[in-house]
């Protein structure tokens, strides 16, 4: 009787640890969807249909701007866009609010368009 028992315990272990990588594990690795940090819609991603990034050309400032603006806007409404500076491989752009004082510092980047988080 006491085999058995523990034959039973060591089987129901064994199935629910692998239920568990069946279940918990690929939840876990589809939260942010396959191959993205973060989620589709956390960065202001340029992709093309097949779900990588496009061969687009470099972003310019004015997108820079634009993206900056769409992420600052579906935050904050009261928060604006200030100066956009060329530092280097990302452009730096100021997020002031009324007063005109700075309130957050944000690089995009050239290549990808992805935000950075400066400060």
């Amino acid at each position: 009787m006491r085999k058995l028992s523990k034959a039973l315990v060591m089987g129901i272990a064994i199935l629910s640890m692998a239920a568990m990588t069946q279940f918990v594990w690929t939840d876990i690795a589809a939260a942010c969807g396959v191959g993205q940090s973060g989620g589709g819609d956390y960065v202001p991603q340029r992709r093309d249909s097949s779900g990588f990034l496009a061969r687009k050309s470099a972003v310019s400032e004015d997108q820079a701007r634009e993206i900056v603006s769409g992420y600052v806007k579906r935050l904050n409404p009261d928060l604006e866009i200030g100066k956009v500076t060329d530092n280097g491989g990302f452009y730096e752009v100021e997020v002031v609010d009324a007063g005109n004082e700075i309130v957050q510092l944000l690089g995009v980047d050239k290549r990808s368009g992805r935000l950075i988080l400066l400060n």
